[in-house]
């Protein structure tokens, strides 16, 4: 989702925390280097709260593809639906909330009382006056001028105010305050972190009805969780995603802090350029043994990259030039015995009925200083029982590389460091980690 106050536009997604808080809390006042792991849930997993039961694996499939097309045409990359769910709790006594985890995004928000604008959302509203910890912020606070001149502004009491505008129509506006969040951990201790800036939405709008309460900002911005916690977690985040729509009983994971380095046999790492979003160098891609140079129209910069990541966008989107020398290699590869045939949804540009047999060459993303190689199951995706598509597509609005080519590996983002880091891995298998 791409930071409102970096373009108002928003930008997707990233994960479902499914966080259950236990009586053991270890607070961040007691430690100054902490790691922790939580659950994710992609939000067509069966164990999401929004999982349809009368929805075939197909009908998820075309969902998550509609979702991913509908953000990037608004305004580059323009919605708050999210593909992600991360569940954590905020407040004293702590009241549980549900928000789309996202890379995208900066500041953190959330629906409060008294509402004068709300969408319908799972669990109840928030209400600041029953928090012993809520906080309302001065506008001349650092974090209120952390947020930025585009999303933050000072009321008539001098209170800070904020204001987030995505490109689908969703909104949120509400005051900045601080409140205690806490989050639950797969060790089964809960980490409750105190002063938290976050936002306290009292007019909201979402595109997508019932999708969360709001937004969890994990960007690079400095109202983000990951810039607030960085004295604890060292600027260091990681997870790895399973590949939903083979297994939709899986669980996703993401990890904070000594939890979330990545190491080991396998690994590759590439530089990170961080803006209030997450940006890559990509260099060329591969298909078998031909390298196609990476191209775009618009000039990309060591400063800011040529394509972004983002772990809530499905499909992966490319230049459409360069897309179609790409789509071109890979037919050949291919071969000719094998026809293309179009897509019934009219979304996917290359498609091939009976797929099971297909002969899909090996895809490599050359990023500079990592080579990474996609799985099959990541660049081709059925789309009916007798069908299979590529999930790649063409687009000059954004390149992003999207959550279906990142399945199946656990990716570590480094902020001090600024590197981001691949390791192929079985996101499906429980993984070591340290002892937290």
């Amino acid at each position: 989702m791409i930071s409102p106050s970096s373009c108002m536009a928003a930008f997707c997604d990233l994960f479902s925390l499914f966080c259950f808080i236990q009586l053991s809390v270890v607070s961040f006042l007691e430690a100054s280097d902490v790691g922790f792991t939580v659950d994710l849930l992609h939000r067509d997993s069966r164990l999401s709260p929004f999982h349809n039961p009368s929805h075939t694996h197909l009908d998820r499939i075309h969902n998550a593809l509609n979702r991913s097309i509908s953000r990037t045409i608004q305004s580059q990359v323009s919605s708050a639906s999210g593909e992600y769910l991360m569940k954590l709790s905020i407040g004293t006594p702590p009241v549980s909330i549900l928000g789309i985890a996202d890379t995208g995004s900066d500041l953190t928000w959330t629906q409060c009382k008294p509402c004068v604008e709300c969408f319908k959302q799972i669990s109840p509203l928030f209400d600041p006056r029953k928090s012993r910890t809520f906080k309302p912020l001065a506008c001349t606070s650092p974090p209120c001028l952390d947020i930025g001149q585009d999303g933050s502004y000072c009321s008539s009491k001098k209170s800070c105010r904020y204001i987030l505008s995505y490109g689908d129509s969703s909104k949120s506006l509400g005051e900045v305050a601080f409140e205690t969040f806490t989050f639950g951990s797969t060790s089964g201790k809960a980490i409750s972190i105190p002063n938290v800036t976050f936002g306290c939405g009292h007019e909201n709008r979402f595109a997508f009805k019932q999708t969360a309460s709001g937004v969890i900002g994990l960007g690079g911005g400095k109202s983000s969780i990951v810039r607030q916690l960085d004295k604890h977690i060292k600027g260091k985040f990681s997870y790895c995603l399973v590949h939903v729509y083979k297994d939709p009983s899986a669980t996703s994971k993401i990890n904070f802090g000594s939890n979330a380095v990545v190491s080991g046999p396998g690994v590759v790492s590439t530089p990170l350029i961080i803006e209030d979003l997450y940006y890559l160098k990509l260099e060329g891609v591969s298909v078998g043994h031909e390298r196609l140079p990476y191209k775009t129209s618009k000039a990309g910069t060591v400063q800011r990259g040529n394509i972004l990541i983002d772990s809530g966008t499905t499909l992966t989107y490319l230049p459409t030039k360069f897309y179609q020398s790409l789509e071109s290699a890979l037919k050949e590869a291919i071969g000719s015995e094998r026809e293309p045939a179009p897509d019934p949804q009219g979304t996917l540009s290359l498609c091939y009925k009976n797929g099971g047999d297909l002969n899909v060459p090996t895809i490599r993303f050359h990023f500079t200083g990592a080579d990474v190689d996609l799985q099959s199951s990541s660049t081709f995706i059925q789309v009916q029982d007798d069908m299979v598509c590529f999930a790649m597509i063409p687009s000059d609005h954004a390149a992003i590389f999207g959550n279906l080519s990142q399945m199946n590996f656990l990716i570590g983002y480094d902020l001090v460091g600024k590197k981001l880091s691949f390791k192929p891995t079985d996101c499906s298998r429980p993984q070591p980690q340290p002892q937290e």
